[in-house]
């Protein structure tokens, strides 16, 4: 049996090591200053971005992958053996990512096993099914083995943004410039999570980042109790911020697995800076 490849999409977030280390084919999104695009995670990493989103006086836009370079990703794996390749995205209902692997796949004029996959789910809470799926590959596991290990983890997986601005929520069009206003001067930090429809939603906004960490914890705990868990956290200009989440996470749960990583360009553009973020699944 050939080992199953595995190709995913730049919002995953995942670190470059660990990319490399168990061969994840990554195909980038685009993040656009005025006339200048830079390929996610190959042309500008996230610290070279939030350096420069802070300075910039307009919010960059972001695009999805075309077709085009899906299609040549599986054309290029499909040369090399008839192995199935499993393709794992961003939710559909944040990007149409998902849509132009759909129609890369039908594009294909040589035979190939492609499945692609909706997360419904982002950042590194999809970066976490991809990881287990390339490690499930090395293994030697199948395409159905894999795929019934992703579909269980992306039920069982909660994820939560704690925002430190509401800046680009608003700039983003989230949110309005009063309730952004006021949502400053008063120190309110967002809670932002996703629905099973792979939606991002409002949990809660508290007054202050210490509470808000305290409730992101307090819904964990509801989440899974003492449960072994896999964690991952990231962090948007802000080692500080995602150290302090890890030690409260190895506080407060069985830590089983924790992975560090940074919010990408792309997530980034609508989260902002300062942005730390957990993502949770049992082990």
């Amino acid at each position: 049996m050939r080992q199953v490849r595995i190709v995913t999409d730049s919002t995953s977030d995942i670190p470059e090591e660990l990319q490399k280390s168990l061969g994840i084919h990554v195909v980038p999104l685009k993040v656009h200053f005025g006339a200048d695009t830079y390929q996610d995670g190959v042309d500008m990493g996230s610290e070279a971005f939030f350096e420069k989103l802070i300075d910039s006086s307009v919010l960059p836009t972001t695009s999805q992958p075309s077709p085009v370079e899906f299609l040549e990703i599986y054309k290029s794996l499909a040369k090399e053996s008839d192995a199935p390749i499993l393709s794992l995205h961003l939710s559909s209902a944040l990007s149409g990512t998902y849509q132009s692997a759909i129609l890369a796949q039908t594009m294909l004029e040589v035979p190939a096993d492609v499945m692609v996959i909706d997360s419904k789910l982002c950042s590194y809470g999809f970066g976490m099914l991809v990881v287990a799926a390339a490690e499930a590959a090395m293994e030697g596991k199948s395409k159905d083995e894999i795929t019934q290990l992703v579909d269980k983890m992306r039920k069982e997986t909660k994820l939560y943004f704690l925002v430190d601005t509401l800046e680009y929520l608003q700039k983003g069009g989230r949110i309005g410039k009063a309730a952004a206003l006021l949502g400053s001067l008063l120190n309110i930090k967002p809670i932002l999570s996703m629905n099973a429809d792979g939606e991002v939603h409002s949990v809660d906004k508290l007054r202050g980042h210490k509470k808000a960490l305290a409730r992101i914890v307090e819904l964990l705990k509801r989440d899974f109790g003492d449960q072994p868990l896999q964690i991952g956290i990231a962090d948007a200009h802000s080692k500080a911020g995602a150290e302090e989440f890890s030690l409260m996470m190895k506080q407060h749960f069985v830590v089983n697995h924790l992975q560090s990583t940074q919010i990408g360009p792309v997530v980034g553009t609508h989260t902002g800076p300062g942005t730390v973020a957990v993502f949770v699944c049992p082990v």
